[in-house]
């Protein structure tokens, strides 16, 4: 891939346009406030290669499964955060000819900005038309920190000779999801209004019935005197206001557009119309500037508590500012409805759901650099979804209270429907119970764990109990048939990290069943009988605790992967040709799960976790062999952050040039929205002459003090 973008401490920059580039820009420049995002789309027509992006968080269409061979177990949708009606449109005609970026004679320059220290979105460019007339643009975008309900578009233009202008101003509800399984419209139109000073659509999911409303106005300022409509009109997916003005050369006319979205999550659905309107309105007596200054005004409240300052390194420095911007505009904390997904608002991929990257990756950052409300929210979703992950057990054929919470969600029940992951990457309950232990030792908030806490934790023990079995060959409890974090092995039998992670869950839970029954007897006597809990269950828990099965090799010194990992053929990465990489865009599937190579850190995962449970040797050794005989792959933006973390502790190796990780896009994944929740401690630049600010929480916190 063209590494193009520009570096630079506190944005990202697109120098020249390169419409094969487009898509990829799109989820680079993506915006959001927690509650909605989009990407950067263009606002006027744009008819070349684009996916449109407008999203509503927490609203989410159950997309019907596609899979060739149905499979007992497999839940029956892939839930998808959906997109939502497109707010920003702004239809350009000049002289008859419609600006377009794709059908201009010429570019003359274009430069896309996203300032992450203010949360604006910006362009800037000249273009000759095909009538010869040059017009320059100016905008400016952004969806308010400071109103989660509010975004906002200043579109300035001049032309060098004198033009008619005709501009429609539209809300456009008749959108789709590029991902969807069976190229289906997830919307049913509700109401619509256009006047001269706004206009209205509402729009609502199929099944789940959630109600999304938008209202827009517009102004068109000539000589800093507004335009009025000529003309306005709405139909069921679509409304729209019309003006035209005559420009001089040299003359500058300024589109101010604000939009206000709200549903059916936060409001009642009949109130929806009249809200929306009604605010909309409000807002027309604030200028842009006025919500544009109180936006940025949040924003540096947010990057005074996380701000990660490198001195000597622009790259290092865009990146890491990259990541935390993503995850701030992302997720806020405000709603313990919501949660992180892996692309965030950058785009479709994933269906916006939630994973166990959130307390595997995320939770860490939010305790460090946010209030304790924020993490403690993300638990709470766990916890009111913990009857969907007795649900989603018992599909399995689990019982007695086990709990297995979701690869994949909305709303709790699992939507993932690939075998391999579906039924076997049981791991993810280890991240859900290791955060719970996180958040309780970083905030001291043990009250968690009577009102909350506990109940998923006894759920998820239960589980581990019913997965494991007895060996008689190794006398030994074992897990067999399971995916591990690296995805490039499946079905296999005793993953070191999971064994490990079933293992400590149990441990846990019993203490803090001890713990609880010690400080709050009240509230335990209560969970006791709400969760049928027998006392005999801890027994049964510290034999399997006493007997599990660790795969090891004592010549090595090292934690095998799994059982087998040894009877690989252990070939370093360097061996593979470059015109076979990435592997799974190349080698059969067969052939990729037979090999050495890690997709994401998995052992290692086990070593970032419980750190403190091992020696600086074992951590050492196990590092050498996982990295440095390159086993380590593609997907590297899933598994060098713990490097990082080894690297800058023990500086067990040396750092790499290469481009920062969201510019990289080996899998051709970038077009569909950024994985940022994995990359925020990622080592992908020369830090040898760098000096690392960072807040003093977070310094203590991962060990850099």
């Amino acid at each position: 891939m063209k590494q193009y973008i520009k570096a630079d401490p506190w944005s990202i920059i697109e120098e020249g346009f390169d419409p094969s580039l487009n898509e990829i820009s799109e989820s680079l420049f993506s915006i959001g406030n927690g509650a909605m995002g989009q990407r950067a789309n263009f606002e006027e027509v744009y008819s070349g290669k684009s996916l449109q992006g407008s999203y509503v968080g927490g609203i989410y269409y159950p997309d019907k499964t596609r899979v060739g061979w149905w499979k007992n177990g497999y839940p029956e949708y892939f839930a998808k955060v959906i997109n939502a009606t497109n707010w920003i449109g702004l239809q350009l005609t000049i002289d008859g000819e419609m600006l377009d970026l794709a059908k201009v004679k010429q570019i003359l320059c274009f430069q896309r900005t996203l300032d992450m220290k203010l949360g604006i979105l910006s362009r800037k460019f000249k273009v000759v038309l095909p009538n010869e007339t040059v017009i320059t643009v100016d905008t400016q975008r952004f969806v308010s920190m400071d109103d989660s309900e509010l975004g906002a578009i200043s579109y300035k233009l001049t032309s060098n000779k004198d033009i008619n202008l005709e501009l429609e101003s539209y809300l456009d509800g008749d959108v789709k999801n590029r991902d969807s399984n069976y190229d289906e419209q997830f919307w049913l139109p509700v109401a619509h209004e256009a006047s001269q000073n706004h206009l209205f659509l509402s729009t609502q999911t199929k099944k789940t019935g959630y109600d999304v409303g938008v209202a827009a106005s517009t102004t068109l300022l000539h000589n800093n005197q507004p335009i009025a409509a000529h003309q306005f009109e709405s139909n069921v997916f679509r409304a729209s206001q019309n003006f035209k003005v005559t420009l001089e050369a040299g003359e500058e006319i300024e589109i101010v557009k604000k939009a206000v979205v709200i549903s059916s999550l936060n409001h009642t659905k009949e109130s929806i119309q009249n809200q929306s309107i009604t605010k909309i309105n409000k807002l027309s007596n604030t200028s842009f500037e006025t919500l544009k200054q109180n936006h940025i005004q949040a924003w540096d409240k947010l990057w005074q508590f996380c701000d990660v300052e490198i001195g000597g390194d622009v790259k290092a420095q865009q990146g890491i500012r990259f990541n935390i911007f993503q995850l701030l505009q992302t997720y806020t904390g405000k709603d313990a409805r919501l949660n992180i997904g892996p692309k965030g608002f950058t785009g479709e991929k994933y269906g916006g759901s939630t994973y166990w990257d959130t307390e595997a990756y995320c939770i860490p950052f939010y305790l460090s650099t946010a209030g304790s409300q924020v993490a403690r929210n993300l638990l709470i979703y766990r916890h009111n979804q913990l009857g969907k992950a007795i649900e989603n057990a018992q599909k399995l054929g689990f019982q007695n209270g086990a709990a297995l919470y979701p690869m994949v969600t909305m709303n709790g029940e699992e939507c993932h429907n690939e075998w391999e992951i579906t039924f076997e990457e049981i791991h993810r309950n280890g991240a859900i119970a290791y955060a719970i232990y996180d958040y309780v030792r970083y905030t001291g908030d043990e009250a968690y764990l009577s009102e909350y806490g506990l109940e998923v934790l006894i759920g998820i023990a239960r589980f581990w109990k019913e997965r494991v079995n007895w060996s008689s060959d190794k006398e030994k409890y074992v897990i067999l048939g399971v995916t591990g974090p690296n995805e490039y092995e499946n079905n296999v039998n005793n993953n070191w990290y999971t064994n490990y992670v079933a293992r400590w869950c149990l441990e846990y839970a019993t203490k803090v069943i001890e713990l609880v029954k010690k400080q709050n007897k009240s509230a335990w006597q209560q969970l006791k009988t709400k969760t049928s809990f027998r006392e005999e269950e801890v027994i049964i828990w510290q034999n399997i605790i006493d007997k599990m099965y660790l795969p090891y090799d004592q010549q090595r010194q090292i934690y095998l992967q799994q059982d087998g990992f040894l009877d690989k053929e252990l070939v370093s990465v360097d061996s593979i040709p470059k015109n076979q990489r990435p592997i799974n865009q190349h080698w059969s599937w067969d052939r990729i799960l037979r090999s050495c190579y890690i997709k994401q850190a998995d052992v290692l995962q086990g070593l970032y976790f419980f750190e403190d449970h091992f020696t600086k040797e074992d951590i050492q050794k196990n590092f050498e062999f996982y990295e440095k005989v390159k086993f380590v792959i593609e997907n590297k933006y899933l598994i060098e952050g713990f490097y990082f973390l080894w690297d800058s502790r023990e500086k067990f190796i040396k750092g790499k040039e290469e481009d920062t990780v969201f510019i990289k896009d080996n899998e051709g994944v970038l077009v569909t929205g950024t994985n940022f929740i994995s990359t925020i401690s990622q080592k992908q630049f020369n830090l040898q002459n760098s000096v690392i600010q960072i807040p003093e929480k977070m310094a203590e916190d991962e060990g850099f003090n």
